[in-house]
């Protein structure tokens, strides 16, 4: 059962903002599930991404009950981009031994939240299509 671009948005905002509490308050706890180090450059980098989630959580809480649209579906478009990007780069990294196995609890959300924002992408755009 395909998630509404409302749920999917609401979910990803909690998300986004669970997730920037702890890579910005302790990012050694998720460095340290993911099997790598934690020292300054990494707690430097992890801040900043934090404030990435934030945007992103902001973006998504404020977009949430936006009627289909060009908009709604080049946000949904990047960050389907995104999510399989960083499926991937995360992967990888578990291959290539820079990471641990707990990595891949990121790829399978990052797999899982790009596949619900696709369907709800493809239902935007069937839907604008049916519209014309």
């Amino acid at each position: 059962m395909p998630l509404s671009f409302r749920t999917l948005a609401t979910l990803t905002t909690a998300l986004c903002f669970v997730l920037a509490l702890i890579w910005g308050l302790i990012p050694e706890f998720m460095l340290s599930i993911w099997g790598v180090a934690y020292d300054n450059t990494a707690g430097l980098m992890a801040r900043r991404g934090a404030m990435l989630f934030v945007t992103l959580g902001v973006m998504f809480f404020l977009a949430r009950h936006a009627p289909p649209s060009i908009a709604r579906t080049a946000m949904s478009s990047g960050v389907v981009i995104g999510l399989f990007g960083l499926a991937v780069l995360g992967f990888s990294e578990w291959l290539n031994g820079r990471a641990g196995p707990g990595i891949l609890l990121a790829v399978v959300v990052e797999i899982a939240l790009g596949a619900a924002f696709l369907q709800t992408r493809r239902d935007c755009v069937e839907l604008s299509q049916s519209v014309d």
